[in-house]
């Protein structure tokens, strides 16, 4: 099947794996489609804590994209979330349901997939999302543990693994490398 070039085709991308670099290469992506005039809209979640280097460079210099935080400062408890961490999930699944329809050309999820591995959101609303979005929206899911299903009806993949990491050597979470 060959496709027109004229119509942009909508892609379905995953990050995922257990490396660094997962959102920030979906930044890049944002940036990227930003420069080509997109409307790009990421959404995080639990992410709520707003001193992320990114939050604060998007609202100051990138104001045209949008972008939506959702969760708690706090460490979510995979056996144990607690009702804010699931409303927090919530409203952002139902942001991200909106989004979709909105006509952005890009739409980032931000760690979704360990909000679905977490059983924040049910895998299958997800999929959901995905099999009715316009033809031409293109979704960025990242996250470690993207479920099978998931990876299956991406159109590409991207596994981010640690060969080496500073983490390892003792050395802690660096300010505009981390967060």
């Amino acid at each position: 099947m060959s496709h027109n070039s004229n119509s942009p085709q909508g892609l379905v991308m995953v990050n995922t794996g257990d490396g660094k670099g997962k959102t920030t290469a979906a930044l890049g992506l944002a940036l990227r489609a930003v420069g080509h005039g997109q409307q790009v809209c990421i959404i995080q979640f639990m992410k709520g804590d707003p001193n992320y280097g990114e939050l604060q460079a998007l609202r100051q210099y990138l104001p045209m994209i949008r972008l939506e935080s959702t969760g708690t400062t706090d460490f979510v408890d995979r056996d144990n979330p607690t009702p804010t961490d699931l409303d927090e999930a919530e409203r952002g699944i139902v942001m991200a349901e909106e989004a979709v329809q909105q006509g952005y050309n890009l739409v980032i999820l931000d760690e979704i997939n360990v909000a679905i591995d977490f059983g924040l959101i049910p895998l299958e609303r997800v999929l959901r999302l995905i099999k009715n979005r316009p033809p031409h929206s293109h979704l960025l899911l990242t996250g470690r543990y993207a479920p099978q299903p998931l990876l299956d009806l991406a159109d590409t993949v991207s596994t981010i693994s640690d060969t080496k990491h500073h983490f390892y050597k003792g050395i802690p979470a660096q300010p505009g490398i981390e967060h």
